[in-house]
């Protein structure tokens, strides 16, 4: 039972103040955190008992899976992304611009850092926020894993705004070589992508594709064959080292047939200015590199206010999805690590997850306000799908009347890794709309690749 002091809600069930209501506050917009922040803003917006509030260091929202097309400039950023505070006033929660760097348990507050905009000047304030009901889902942050280099000269795939600035950059490298008075050099077009697991290997088919794209709007001084070269870099034996062995050999298969150079077994010592050098001491020379390898929660977390967390900085919860040390503070997604039966080392950082446990947590909360038990979180893994642009989809699926999973490929692996997407969709714009946007998108004509 959640206590307060003067009055017991007829339709929440339990004790709330006459003044002050229930506060949830969700910091993190990803795909758990929203679609969390949707549901309970249409389930409680119309309710002055209930007060849901989402917090985000950005102003919009785009699903995290897409930010490689957006790289590789096959995907227009603008069709997908989505305004938090739009999002806020047609569901009924609220919106606030900033980034956690905060949190004191006792105070049952949160502090937020200050909003600068891109001229220096200060739109929020430092400030903090009261909760009742804190749920922690900031994602994951790439994990360079302190190698020298990574920060100054490779770039991430965090943001929207980062995988843009690696497609103009392609781009720009690209008109540089057809403008300049000199014979290409041998590295000047070559694009290093470290780490082969889902984001670098779809990477490295959208752009074989998405370059050659480039070049054919009248880029005739580059040879694609020659002056283009894309390697795919992984510390594991095999790319894809998550996934089932028959799904790395089929992706593998298709990456060397169009002409992507894979690394496997070779660990990267140091990034540098033009390349990336080896462990073995070998340069790779490369115009543009890309980390994608391995991933943590962010810094600000780590043992923040006494919570425990995880080697990578995740808030250790319980099966409920609570933090270990701290009722009130509930974590989801890559930034949690939930031990459960079956997955005793973490539920895997996937967005299938963060959309099971966003779901799980709108029930979880329903309980809490009404004083009923909280139930333990339960993850079904239904596979997962590799898109290698047009090119092909490769994935596994877990059988729901078998234990075992089936490989899946073609047409109808596409169709279930568009599915996974549409879900998402419909969960912050409801069913009905995202059909419509379905209908309408198949008849919208678009650029092949983002030129600019």
């Amino acid at each position: 039972m959640l206590h307060g002091t003067h009055r017991r809600s007829a339709t929440l069930g339990c004790i709330m103040t006459e003044t002050t209501p229930h506060r949830i506050v969700i910091v993190g917009g990803g795909a758990g955190g929203l679609e969390l922040a949707t549901a309970l803003g249409d389930k409680y917006g119309k309710s002055d008992n209930v007060r849901v509030t989402l917090v985000d260091r950005s102003r919009t929202h785009i699903w995290k899976p897409l930010l490689h097309a957006i790289a590789a400039g096959s995907l227009r950023r603008s069709q997908h992304e989505l305004n938090y505070l739009a999002q806020a006033h047609w569901h009924g929660f609220h919106y606030r611009l900033g980034e956690m760097v905060g949190l004191d348990r006792a105070a049952k507050t949160i502090t937020l850092a200050p909003v600068i905009d891109e001229e220096g000047r200060e739109i929020n304030p430092a400030s903090s926020l009261g909760y009742d009901t804190l749920v922690v889902a900031v994602g994951s942050v790439t994990n360079d894993f302190g190698t020298p280099g990574a920060k100054e000269h490779a770039v991430p795939l965090e943001t929207p705004e980062q995988a843009t600035r690696f497609n103009r950059r392609m781009v720009n490298a690209c008109l540089r070589a057809q403008h300049q008075h000199t014979p290409i050099a041998p590295g000047q077009l070559h694009v290093a992508i470290i780490g082969a697991g889902a984001t670098g290997t779809e990477l490295a088919a959208e752009l074989h594709h998405t370059a050659r794209e480039i070049i054919a709007y009248g880029l005739d001084k580059i040879d694609p064959e020659h002056d283009l070269k894309i390697v795919l870099i992984e510390a594991a034996d095999r790319i894809l080292p998550a996934l089932p062995p028959r799904i790395s050999q089929a992706t593998l298969k298709l990456l060397q047939d169009l002409g992507v150079e894979v690394r496997t077994k070779a660990r990267v010592a140091e990034v540098l200015v033009d390349g990336i050098r080896l462990a073995d001491g070998e340069v790779v020379p490369s115009e543009l590199v890309v980390w994608a390898a391995g991933v943590r929660a962010p810094d600000f977390l780590k043992d923040i206010d006494g919570l425990e967390t995880s080697r990578i900085n995740q808030l250790v919860v319980r099966p409920t999805l609570q933090t270990s040390r701290d009722d009130d503070v509930f974590a989801l997604g890559d930034c949690a690590a939930c031990a459960i039966p079956g997955y005793e080392n973490g539920i895997p950082p996937r967005a299938q997850a963060a959309h099971q446990e966003a779901e799980f947590m709108l029930a979880q909360i329903d309980r809490r306000l009404k004083g009923e038990a909280l139930g333990g979180f339960q993850y079904r893994d239904f596979g997962s799908l590799v898109s290698l642009g047009k090119y092909s989809t490769v994935g596994s699926l877990m059988g729901s009347l078998v234990s075992k999973s089936f490989m899946i490929e073609g047409y109808f692996a596409r169709f279930m890794y568009n599915s996974l997407y549409k879900m998402h969709e419909a969960a912050l714009y409801g069913r009905s709309r995202t059909l419509l946007s379905m209908l309408s998108g198949a008849t919208r004509p678009t650029p092949t690749v983002k030129l600019h």
